[in-house]
């Protein structure tokens, strides 16, 4: 599987607009989630390894943090064309699977991926009230294999601060994973 690293993209952008479905059909928007405090979309796929690392982890942490006003939602913007294990259908075998209390949405054109300037899974947007970039990294340093523990220490140091409102961490460590399978021409350059 390839590897991709991000760059950090600029805190304070803000947040861009979505209208996706999730398998079911059901389209969610960014205006969806507007009460809330806090407002975090995860780009991930079914079939990355490093996704696959943190499954469970990121369950854990929406049922922990949902009820304190973190809204969530993940969005699938590979290829499932040429990547089948991404297609909608096995998107909602890995809903019932891992019961995500947050919606999961597929993003087939991969526009909203290259608005938010997404490149690998999992990859974490995290944005405050006023839906400004707060912080765009990793869920923690635990990757496949590294022996470290999922903790979602780095994301939850953030989340932390957006809700209390106090200052962010000055360290957001980028995030690592398989890049984000594009399609002929849309891969951002």
């Amino acid at each position: 599987m390839p590897i991709a690293q991000t760059n950090q993209l600029s805190l304070g952008a803000k947040a861009p607009d979505f209208q996706l479905p999730d398998p079911s059909g059901k389209v969610y928007t960014r205006a969806d989630f507007a009460e809330a405090p806090a407002l975090l979309v995860v780009f991930m796929c079914n079939h990355c390894p490093y996704v696959k690392h943190l499954k469970r982890a990121l369950v854990e942490f929406a049922r922990r943090h949902q009820p304190h006003g973190l809204a969530m939602v993940a969005i699938n913007a590979n290829n499932w064309e040429a990547y089948p294990e991404g297609s909608p259908a096995r998107m909602q075998q890995d809903i019932d699977a891992f019961g995500y209390p947050f919606p999961y949405l597929a993003d087939e054109s991969q526009r909203v991926a290259k608005a938010y300037g997404a490149v690998c899974t999992p990859e974490f947007f995290l944005f405050d009230a006023g839906r400004e970039l707060a912080y765009h990294g990793r869920f923690d340093d635990s990757t496949p294999g590294n022996g470290k523990p999922v903790t979602g220490a780095d994301l939850t140091r953030a989340l932390e601060a957006v809700l209390s409102g106090e200052p962010m961490p000055r360290e957001q460590n980028p995030a690592m994973g398989c890049s984000i399978k594009w399609k002929p021409g849309n891969a951002p350059n």
